[in-house]
């Protein structure tokens, strides 16, 4: 099977350029500096679409990325900058009907909060997105028409968040620490796709050193970097720093996957 995926978003929480920051990368030209936040979209050869958490340049990223239908949206975790574009999916619920989500029960419990008027049954106002929620946890396995897809539970500090893994093909965003049980999932894959926020080392986030430590101990073929911040510094520099198999995302990256 052929999947081609696009890096919607590499940036973290706030996005690079930051409001109102003068730090040097934040002023940069080059358009690898510019990192909307993470997101990561998934096209099967059949025409099947799946995107990555959806957070608050979700609109943005569609219209840079115009696909036909989305069959799907598989969030990580229940934070901001991967939920908070969610009624930005009106457009595809006005051509499709609704759209199905995949989320732990923690985040759908989040999303109900955040999001009322979507989910409460007393207003139903005309045209609030209509989300088909499916519930998934540790080691699950779906499928989404011809994709299977597995469930990889981590840790992101205090909190847990998801993974998941198409074939080779694993990704994982803001996590810190991985079981050993998990940790197989990872084992010998294709593409590691991992954040590494920054060099320095931070409570809830692997830093850069620690995602290539994960990579090697799992035996990554090729490893791609997101969710990163602009103290990690200007991409062109840093990526002459990494062995060949290690490689920084940036927005609009487009990588073809064949397993």
């Amino acid at each position: 099977m052929n999947l081609k995926l696009t890096f919607l978003g590499t940036g973290t929480s706030q996005g690079i350029p930051v409001i109102g920051s003068e730090h040097p990368v934040c002023l940069s030209t080059n358009p690898k500096d510019k990192r909307l936040r993470s997101s990561l979209l998934v096209e099967s050869e059949e025409g099947t679409a799946v995107v990555i958490d959806c957070g608050p340049d979700f609109r943005q990223q569609m219209l840079r990325n115009p696909i036909k239908k989305l069959d799907a949206i598989l969030l990580t975790h229940d934070h901001a900058d991967h939920t908070m574009g969610i009624d930005d999916i009106r457009p595809f619920v006005f051509k499709q009907g609704g759209v199905d989500f995949f989320s732990s029960k923690e985040t759908l419990s989040a999303l109900k909060s955040r999001f009322d008027y979507i989910f409460n049954p007393d207003y139903q106002y005309p045209g609030i997105p209509k989300i088909n929620s499916h519930l998934i946890g540790k080691d699950r396995i779906f499928e989404i028409n011809e994709l299977k897809i597995t469930s990889i539970l981590a840790s992101h500090g205090e909190s847990d968040v998801y993974g998941f893994k198409i074939g080779g093909l694993v990704y994982l965003t803001d996590v810190k620490s991985i079981e050993k049980d998990q940790l197989a999932h990872l084992i010998n894959c294709d593409i590691l796709i991992i954040n590494a926020l920054r060099k320095e080392t931070h409570h809830s986030h692997l830093n850069l050193d620690e995602a290539i430590n994960l990579s090697k101990q799992v035996n990554a073929k090729q490893t791609y970097f997101t969710h990163i911040s602009h103290h990690l510094g200007f991409h062109d520099e840093v990526q002459k720093t990494l062995a060949p198999s290690f490689n920084l995302a940036y927005d609009q990256l487009q990588l073809t996957y064949t397993y």
